[in-house]
């Protein structure tokens, strides 16, 4: 059946039997790519019928879905005229694994962070209204997504415009006992019956039509309704009191039931909150028994799961991980926090050794950061692990609650520089610029796994103040580590052989590649590990700067505000280096698309080749 899909015109055309033909292929397709290319599995197998049900009751081609994150949107691509591509999934100039704006007009909202797809809708929302257009518009958002502040912002503000909008809420964690569950159903199904709903406005209607006693008439109805259905279906009031009307919930694996309950619903102008239950993993066995880790995996084998990436060297993450552990073995102030992701931030081993002293706060970044701030004014060391990219939501919390406050608080950044595949919205190039201007923050970035459990050490155990430790996505350099931690003395570079032709500054897991780059050249290089972008080591380049007519700086973020712009701006300050001689080698301005993590660097000139050959031109002048 999905072979007569060659866009969205076509699927349009097909019957709803024949649409019931189509999660079994899908599936199959969208395994048989991730298998290959890596993705988010469970999550976009979770949600094949829920979108085939939407797509076919509404019109995509007018009506605007956002779904929230937009990791389990590979069935709405497939759908929406990008099935001939989705062999490509993640790939170098190939389809993303989010919803972008650019890469699709059906894509109506790029997303990859959680949270946003509510307050985006309620945009669209106001937007349709003033221009007097006719469309339906939905939200996606998953019962995770759900726990976000801006989530839940966006849902009081929904209630408040009370504009014509669908949320749907994909639940796939919230289990039903059998008797409450039957009798939800089949509340759920009469409240969703377009008789049902119809009467329930002619009520609303008639009753304030009423002169002098309609509207107390209303509020003794409303709260009647809303006394039985707390008595038999809590989850409904809390949406119902924002002014959602609540509907649900439903098998999000029925199509007939999907389809007739947004068929119903369409004709209702108003907020609607859908609820949809949903299995993670749908239809593959290994990614039912264990979602988390089919929810973002490498490529792997379709018969068992088994990962096709491992390598014989530990991923800076379990290097973070190995390191927390053994240094909370002796301290028992360190407490872990994560953001709902304990396994990708490393600190899934750390909660099975020490369960009191790890704490998920869910998808609140935000609130994970505050909590850090008052669980280090209580005397403990909180180590806030959280990817670069979705640190950026607790900016503000960082600079008021933490470092105005001078707070100990380690900030564990993993997946800093380019990720990789997951794009744009996932990449860690930032971290450095909107840290460094922040007063009593430390900043450290390590050149390798070994230099990473040091500076762990140094972070928790040293250091009084804010601290933030940057390191890479994926593994590291095999290198051996040392069996005991070491001090590394805040603020001093590592001076890694010196030179007298140019002076080179490595910031980070960039060093190997400046090390192999520099290997074939023939001139006298002072290579400098930064280790530290807050406090510099000013002493060392009041030293050494002078001495040289040419500079490079290379790291893997964005130049403006990163490394390279902190020693420029040391530089104009003491009247040390003549500008023109200074180059700096990172992210320029721009946002990186996805692709494999070599070809991304390799476009973005962090390669050694690519390094040699600027290195080359620098001296020759002709760079």
């Amino acid at each position: 059946m999905l072979e007569k899909i060659k866009d969205y015109n076509d699927f349009k055309k097909l019957t709803l039997d024949e649409i019931k033909e189509l999660p079994e292929e899908i599936r199959k397709l969208i395994i048989d790519v991730v298998s290959k290319n890596g993705g988010h599995l469970a999550s976009s197998l979770g949600v094949v019928e829920l979108t085939l049900a939407l797509g076919y009751v509404f019109d995509f081609r007018k009506d605007k879905i956002v779904w929230d994150v937009g990791h389990q949107c590979y069935t709405y691509k497939i759908i929406t005229d990008r099935k001939d591509k989705f062999h490509t999934l993640r790939q170098l100039n190939g389809i993303a694994g989010f919803p972008s704006i650019k890469e699709s007009p059906f894509d109506y909202f790029g997303t990859g962070h959680s949270g946003t797809s509510i307050s985006a809708t309620t945009g669209f929302a106001i937007g349709r209204d003033l221009k007097e257009e006719n469309r339906k518009l939905i939200a996606v958002i998953g019962d995770g997504s759900l726990t976000s502040g801006i989530a839940l912002e966006g849902l009081n503000f929904a209630g408040h415009i009370d504009r014509d909008m669908i949320i749907i809420l994909n639940d796939n964690e919230m289990s039903i006992s059998k008797n409450v569950g039957a009798l939800s159903k089949y509340l759920s199904k009469l409240m969703r019956a377009k008789l049902s709903l119809k009467l329930r406005e002619d009520i609303k209607k008639t009753l304030t039509s009423i002169p002098a006693f309609g509207d107390s008439l209303l509020k003794i109805a409303k709260h009647a309704e809303t006394t039985f259905k707390g008595f038999i279906l809590p989850p409904g009031i809390i949406f119902e009191e924002l002014g959602l009307t609540y509907i649900g919930p439903i098998d999000g694996h029925d199509i007939d039931e999907l389809t007739e309950t947004f068929e119903n619903i369409k004709f209702l102008e108003k907020p609607i909150i859908v609820h949809v239950i949903t299995k993670k993993g749908k239809g593959y066995d290994l990614a039912e028994e264990n979602p988390e880790k089919f929810h973002g995996i490498g490529k792997f084998k379709i018969e068992t799961g088994e990962s096709l990436s491992k390598k014989n060297k530990l991923t800076f993450t379990q290097v973070f991980s190995k390191s927390i552990i053994k240094l909370a073995e002796k301290n028992e102030k360190i407490i872990g926090i994560t953001a709902a992701m304990p396994s990708g931030t490393g600190l899934e081993e750390f909660g099975k050794k020490f369960p009191d002293r790890i704490i998920d706060v869910g998808i609140c970044e935000q609130h994970g950061v505050t909590f850090a701030a008052g669980l280090s004014l209580e005397g403990f060391i909180p180590v806030v692990a959280i990817y670069s990219t979705f640190l950026q939501r607790a900016y503000d919390m960082i600079i008021h609650d933490v470092c105005l406050q001078n707070l100990h608080v380690v900030f564990a950044i993993d997946r800093a520089g380019i990720v990789g595949e997951d794009g744009a919205t996932h990449h860690g190039l930032f971290d450095i610029a909107y840290l460094r201007h922040i007063p009593n923050m430390t900043i450290m970035l390590p050149k390798d796994e070994n230099e990473l459990q040091h500076m762990i050490y140094t972070a928790i155990e040293k250091l009084k103040t804010s601290v933030a430790v940057r390191y890479p996505r994926g593994y590291g350099e095999g290198v051996k580590l040392d069996n005991k931690f070491k001090e590394i003395p805040v603020g001093k570079a590592e001076i890694i052989q010196e030179g007298n032709d140019l002076c080179i500054i490595s910031a980070g897991t960039v060093f190997h590649e400046v090390k192999n780059a520099i290997k074939e050249l023939d001139y006298s290089i002072e290579l400098i590990n930064l280790r530290f972008v807050k406090p510099l080591d000013k002493d060392l380049f009041l030293e050494k700067l002078p001495k040289f007519k040419k500079v490079i700086v290379i790291e893997e973020g964005i130049v403006q505000g990163g490394a390279g712009s902190a020693i420029l701006e040391f530089c104009a300050k003491n009247d040390i280096l003549d500008f023109e001689k200074f180059k700096i080698i990172g992210i320029d301005d721009k946002f990186v698309p996805h692709g494999k993590q070599n070809e991304l660097r390799e476009l973005n000139n962090l390669t050694a080749d690519r390094i040699k050959k600027i290195i080359e031109e620098v001296v020759n002048g002709t760079g």
